[in-house]
């Protein structure tokens, strides 16, 4: 038997990257998946986000491991829609048991230069928010929510070179920092329901959003056109251990 047999996850960016390795560790591990992505590119985001058969293939992976998945087209930004996909995916699997809030982008350099810092803000911060508020009435005693946050919500001390400079970026930073405070808050009013809240902090992850051309010059400023090769020498620069 696995550790979460029997149980219902709702995991938000699912389509690709850690939301479709969650979806996917989760199903071996005995969970019924409700699976939501955007599957469509943000203006502001310099490289490309999920498609539908990205999608696709979550639910292919999800089926392999022997579980049920309801795969839904949606926005976090917009929590009718997570509502509205909950509702379908409740109805089909039964009940909802875990949430995964991982969505997440990263619009370096973005323009128009304060779009981007909404549309990050919104995402990453709004977005789960969305997540958790539109799932709490449906979880019961023994429920999970987990939401990803990032290491840069540790960079507190560090200064924009230019005020104004890369809102997207700043923007990032900000919303895993602000989340980080919701979900403390969170878990100390969903505790005497016997309900946990996490938020996780992972560092790096070799997924498309790090493995991107405005990842890779955010990390080697000082080349005109920097390679994967070049970015992974830098990586481990932001971390308190001397890991990539």
């Amino acid at each position: 038997m696995g550790r979460v047999e029997g149980k219902v996850a709702f995991i938000t960016g699912a389509a690709r990257g850690q939301g479709r390795s969650h979806a996917v560790r989760l199903a071996e591990e005995g969970a019924d998946i409700i699976a939501v992505d955007i599957c469509h590119d943000l203006p502001t985001n310099d490289y490309p986000l999920a498609s539908p058969d990205d999608l696709q293939e979550t639910v292919q992976l999800v089926e392999k491991a022997g579980r049920r998945i309801v795969a839904v087209e949606a926005d976090v930004r917009d929590r009718a829609s997570l509502t509205g996909a909950l509702a379908q995916g409740i109805a089909e699997l039964g009940k909802l048991d875990v949430v995964v809030a991982q969505a997440g982008i990263m619009p370096l350099g973005g323009e128009p230069a304060m779009q981007a810092w909404t549309d990050v803000v919104d995402t990453n911060l709004l977005g789960v928010i969305n997540a958790i508020h539109a799932s709490i009435p449906h979880l019961t005693e023994g429920g999970s929510v987990i939401a990803t946050g990032s290491a840069a919500a540790f960079m507190v001390g560090i200064q924009l070179a230019s005020p104004g400079d890369n809102p997207g970026g700043a923007g990032y930073a900000y919303a895993k920092r602000a989340l980080s405070e919701f979900v403390h808050e969170l878990a100390r009013n969903l505790a005497p329901r016997m309900i946990r809240a996490n938020v996780v902090h992972p560092t790096n992850c070799n997924t498309p959003m790090l493995n991107s051309d405005p990842m890779y010059k955010a990390f080697r400023p000082d080349l005109p056109n920097p390679t994967r090769e070049d970015a992974l020498l830098a990586f481990p620069s932001q971390n308190a251990m001397p890991i990539p």
